[in-house]
């Protein structure tokens, strides 16, 4: 145990993990985002307590876009039997790895992989789907949502940036075809920033708007879909809107 938290302690990570020992992993942000991080495990807990119930031990959940695990470990901690995670990038699986050993997660597995290529036939399906944080640094949005439902046979939870909504009726190939718009994308790039730990992988990045989301999840099969509630003292962004978290049940 000894070694892999002098591991731990060795790296800098994105979450300020609590260690089994009390001490903590340093982070490369000062601490400066955790409340970005509590703020979405707060709603998470909430969302799969007020669906589930408060004993999770029966679920099988999907963390997409895992980072260094820690939602995928949390999920493992609080009870789920089963849980994977999945990161388009190597190092990340790796850190997700080192943590989960070091709180003896045997339940919590994980493996690199790109969100457009994962299949129901390889993975099975879960029970819990979570893209937190991803929508939004992808050139295929749409596509992701689908993987998701393909993965999901009961609950998905999506957090995202958002762009301001366009509503309206556009001529659609001549002024006698109108079509209203279901909402819109903001093209934001991220070409420069492929290296980096939290930045798009290709660097083409469409960030949705809401009433886009909300749409988009329901055409790509999901039956009800819930806009869910910041707790008081959330995140800045998730507070007034400029980030969401959603509930999307199939």
């Amino acid at each position: 145990m000894s070694t892999l938290l002098e591991q731990i302690r060795a790296r800098e990570w994105f979450y300020a993990y609590e260690l089994p020992d009390g001490t903590r992993a340093p982070t490369y942000h000062g601490g400066e985002l955790d409340a970005v991080h509590d703020t979405r495990w707060s709603m998470v807990e909430q969302a799969l307590n007020a669906h589930f119930g408060d004993d999770w031990q029966a679920l099988r959940a999907l963390d997409l876009a895992c980072h260094q695990g820690y939602f995928a470990v949390q999920l493992a901690r609080r009870g789920c039997r089963e849980v994977l995670g999945v990161d388009a990038r190597a190092q990340h699986v790796e850190d997700s790895r080192l943590i989960a050993e070091a709180y003896g997660l045997g339940q919590a597995s994980f493996m690199a992989g790109d969100i457009h290529a994962l299949e129901p036939s390889a993975l099975g399906r879960f029970d819990v789907v979570m893209m937190l944080g991803l929508l939004y640094h992808l050139e295929n949005p749409v596509g992701a949502l689908r993987t998701c439902r393909a993965l999901c046979n009961d609950l998905c939870l999506v957090e995202t940036q958002l762009v301001p909504g366009m509503s309206g009726p556009v001529d659609f190939g001549s002024y006698r075809f109108v079509k209203p718009l279901q909402g819109a994308f903001g093209l934001v790039d991220e070409t420069q920033e492929t290296h980096g730990p939290e930045a798009s992988v290709t660097g083409i990045c469409l960030v949705p708007s809401l009433e886009g989301l909300l749409w988009l999840l329901e055409k790509v099969g999901f039956r009800e879909v819930t806009v869910l509630q910041p707790p008081a003292d959330a995140y800045e962004q998730l507070k007034f809107g400029k980030r969401v978290m959603v509930a999307a049940r199939v």
